[in-house]
């Protein structure tokens, strides 16, 4: 392996998935400045949106997970772009 291209600071990390509130610690050189207290222990925290314990591929389970509003900033953001629906005339009056 090269050398002085892999960082030095692996150290044990708390990801958190916060969608579902599941903690679990793995080592990571990931840089955070939150802390977290697991089992008297204080680790550095990573706040995930999803994870293993959430992801519908290993769940199983299809959930909307919307922790940012993307879904509506995107509607209002692009409603200007629809085309208005059209009006439906009587048919009977127009026949004639």
């Amino acid at each position: 392996m090269k050398k002085g291209i892999h960082p030095e600071n692996y150290r044990l990390v708390a990801f958190k998935d916060m969608s579902n509130e599941d903690v679990f610690i793995t080592k990571s050189a990931a840089e955070t400045n939150e802390t977290i207290e697991v089992d008297g222990v204080e680790y550095p925290l990573v706040k995930l949106e999803i994870s293993r314990t959430s992801h519908p591929y290993y769940t199983g389970k299809t959930k909307l997970i919307d922790t940012a509003g993307r879904i509506d900033r995107f509607r209002s953001k692009y409603a200007k772009f629809q085309k208005p629906a059209k009006e439906e005339a009587p048919a009977d009056s127009e026949k004639k």
